[in-house]
């Protein structure tokens, strides 16, 4: 079955002085970095999501900033599809579906940002959809929340997303891990 590694929302943003800084964000995408190579090196094929808001009241990945563009480290090679996309579903009103059936790509290694919203969301979508998903743990980042009163830590926000999704939806493993099965 055709691989694909799908690359979610890995811009400037999410990144020290953007609009919207995650936690772990820089590690995060050292890592996905590494997946990435890994891929090009096998001619496997990739996806990039790039999330532009047109949602009314956003205050982050608006259009013609500065801030929805990739970070240096996953910059998309002109022969990478790019998918442009408007809600944290990354299948949700694009041609990511579209673009994967026209490759025959079955099985999708996914990492990104962030694991609470973008990463859970598309995910679970694929898995719906009847894909094969690996999360890549350790190049998904995401952010500290509140909830009733509770200041969760990013960490723990991170561990339950991860765990949630490899119940079912997906495996979870390290782009280590991940690498070593290519």
């Amino acid at each position: 079955m055709n691989t694909a590694l799908v690359l979610v929302d890995i811009q400037q943003d999410y990144f020290p002085k953007g609009k919207m800084e995650v936690v772990g964000a820089v590690e995060a995408s050292r890592v996905a970095s590494r997946l990435l190579g890994h891929f090009r090196e096998k001619k496997l094929p990739v996806v990039h999501v790039q999330h532009i808001s047109t949602r009314a009241g956003a205050t982050f990945f608006l259009p013609d900033t500065e801030g929805i563009n990739f970070h240096k480290g996953v910059i998309p090679l002109s022969n990478e599809a790019v998918i442009k996309k408007h809600f944290p579903n990354s299948f949700c009103d694009t041609d990511l579906q579209e673009h994967l059936e026209s490759k025959g790509i079955k099985v999708l290694v996914i990492c990104g940002m962030m694991s609470h919203m973008c990463i859970d969301a598309t995910v679970r979508a694929a898995f719906d959809r009847g894909y094969i998903c690996t999360v890549a743990h350790d190049a998904c980042a995401t952010s500290n929340l509140f909830f009733n009163g509770i200041d969760i830590p990013a960490m723990h926000v991170h561990g339950a997303y991860m765990a949630a999704l490899g119940a079912v939806y997906s495996k979870v493993l390290s782009a280590e891990e991940i690498i070593g099965t290519l």
